[in-house]
């Protein structure tokens, strides 16, 4: 195999992983706006719906959330699968290790499929939903940093040694502020203090944790900026993850302040909080290329930033 061939299946590799982020993105947020729709059980069975691949008179927005949340799921686990066939054929010219963690993404994706009928069959415990977030989030931080490390290709030179653990520190504060949110969610935690005064512990933690994590975002940004280099030509992600913060905390401060009674401000709440799981595992993962390396050569038109982002 030549190595053109070579470059070329690692760039479609790259490809269908960034459709895999949008596709995974939209699984969590719409699984979210099912919570919020209170569709979790609109769907009473599992892995049909009232029986069938596709409820005809049971059809209304809530049986659409949860039969539409299915059916991507079942896509993304399929897209996996195929990315699992084609990483096993050319085996023996990819990276040893690209095997393994695809056949991983493919178990985690089976495991979110138990999970998922564990949240109907068991009917909504808040533990079980919880931890089908944290998979789900742990899938997004996956596929999105494979797709950087795919595109930076097998010439790429290592990045500052504060670049992983800043960003690696970022990711998981991110990632457990919205663990915090979605168990503060899925027990109707909110709610219950807003209404009672009930459990208000949940949203005390929640929001007295978003300062911290905001401000560990704000330091990784600040110090690839402040760097020169290659750390700062990654300033349109950069940039991007720092405005993510500020739509995250001002949508956060109008949801309470309207009282969670606007059903999109919440469901905008957990999108932001999902794409800047996506661009901070995506800029954690990313490699400068070696100075001595080709540029690598375009196959077609298309964008894959753009797509990714």
């Amino acid at each position: 195999m030549t190595a053109s061939s070579l470059d070329s299946i690692r760039l479609r590799l790259a490809q269908l992983a960034a459709h895999l982020v949008v596709a995974l993105v939209a699984l969590v947020v719409i699984g979210g706006a099912t919570r919020v729709m209170e569709a979790g059980l609109a769907c009473p069975d599992w892995p049909l719906c009232y029986g069938t691949f596709l409820p005809g008179r049971q059809m209304n927005l809530q049986v659409f959330l949860e039969w539409f949340h299915r059916l991507d799921a079942f896509v993304v686990g399929v897209a996996l699968l195929v990315q699992l066939a084609v990483v096993w054929w050319y085996r023996r010219t990819l990276p040893t290790w690209l095997l393994p963690v695809s056949g991983l993404l493919v178990l985690m994706v089976a495991l979110q499929g138990g999970l998922g009928a564990l949240t109907v069959l068991q009917l909504l415990p808040s533990a079980v939903v919880t931890a089908h977030l944290a998979l789900a989030l742990t899938l997004v931080m996956s596929v999105s940093g494979l797709t950087q490390v795919l595109l930076s290709g097998t010439t790429a030179s290592p990045p500052p040694r504060w670049w992983p653990w800043l960003g690696g520190l970022s990711v998981i504060a991110v990632s457990t502020q919205s663990l915090l949110g979605g168990r503060m969610a899925t027990s109707w935690a909110a709610q219950r203090c807003l209404e009672a005064g009930q459990a208000c512990q949940w949203l005390h933690w929640h929001r007295s944790f978003a300062t911290p994590v905001a401000l560990t975002v704000g330091l990784f940004v600040v110090v690839a900026l402040l760097s020169g280099g290659w750390p700062r030509q990654q300033w349109p992600l950069l940039l991007t993850a720092l405005c993510l913060v500020a739509a995250q905390v001002a949508l956060g401060v109008s949801t309470l302040r309207m009282g969670l009674s606007q059903p999109v401000l919440t469901v905008g709440h957990q999108l932001v909080a999902c794409l800047l799981v996506a661009v901070l595992s995506a800029l954690t993962c990313r490699r400068p290329p070696s100075p001595s390396a080709p540029r690598p050569v375009v196959l077609d038109s298309s964008t894959l930033e753009t797509c990714h982002g």
